[in-house]
């Protein structure tokens, strides 16, 4: 196996409490640069927080939340990559230092985990289409959007932006805004880099994402199905040809059964002609 999936893997493996989210995301990372320095960016999340501790750092823990947000998003440029929203490196944490640029997932990812080192608890909230945080202080939450520079989100305007991602309205339930598991915030990061990669079609990329999918889940039919599909774009028609069978086996009414039927008499008679 390779090394940078077997430590992924190792990664992913401990029990929710102890997952490293910094170092997950930047082993992901080495699927697009397999030299990368994880220490290097884990030192420049160390240096974020303590750009933030140099500042003024007494006071409530809502006070410490904003200066929190103003150093990242004001003080050191962080935003949301609106001009090329699908640019895969938007999904890198080590990208994301180095540009200032990132997607809703990574940007609160950063967020999450500079507010850890400060013993701020901000949690993940993967709303459809869009991922922003939260921050509980007693009986009060609030609601940021660090894709948007941390602006200040009620559970209406939560509405007015998932609606907007998504093309339509989408009414929203107190079971959106649960905060996800770091598993969750992980595999939500790989779909994201699964589609880019997919959008762009670059299969031995996507292939590369598609084995830390399977890592995190390897029970998933459906990354199984889309494993096959990347082998046929790339010429490797038997292991295509095998993953869908394994899927249909697994799920023989499933809604695309008859299409991926489809594609298995394509590639078994592409076979035949080569032979």
């Amino acid at each position: 196996m390779d090394p940078n999936l077997a430590e992924f893997g190792a990664e992913i493996r401990r029990s929710e409490s102890e997952i490293d989210l910094s170092r997950a995301a930047l082993l992901i990372a080495r699927a697009e640069y397999p030299d990368l320095d994880l220490q290097r960016y884990l030192l420049q999340l160390q240096e974020l927080t303590d750009g933030v501790r140099s500042e003024e750092w007494a006071g409530s823990p809502l006070k410490r939340l904003h200066r929190l947000r103003r150093f990242l998003f004001e003080k050191q440029g962080f935003r949301g990559n609106d001009a090329d929203y699908y640019d895969p490196r938007n999904s890198f944490l080590n990208d994301v230092l180095d540009r200032r640029l990132g997607i809703p997932i990574t940007l609160s990812l950063l967020f999450m985990e500079v507010g850890r080192r400060l013993a701020l608890p901000v949690e993940g909230i993967g709303l459809p289409g869009h991922f922003i945080v939260g921050f509980g202080t007693g009986d009060e939450r609030i609601l940021l959007d660090p894709f948007n520079r941390g602006a200040i989100l009620t559970p209406e305007s939560c509405q007015t932006v998932v609606s907007r991602a998504i093309g339509r309205p989408v009414p929203l339930e107190a079971g959106h805004f649960v905060p996800v598991t770091a598993r969750q915030l992980l595999a939500r990061m790989l779909s994201n880099l699964k589609a880019a990669y997919f959008k762009r079609e670059e299969w031995e990329k996507a292939l590369g994402i598609l084995d830390r999918v399977l890592v995190l889940d390897p029970d998933s039919p459906g990354e199984a199905r889309d494993r096959g599909l990347v082998f046929a774009r790339l010429g490797k028609f038997r292991a295509a040809i095998a993953l869908w069978e394994r899927y249909l086996r697994r799920e023989p009414a499933a809604p695309d059964a008859d299409s991926i039927r489809g594609h298995l008499r394509q590639l078994r008679q592409a076979l035949a002609s080569l032979n």
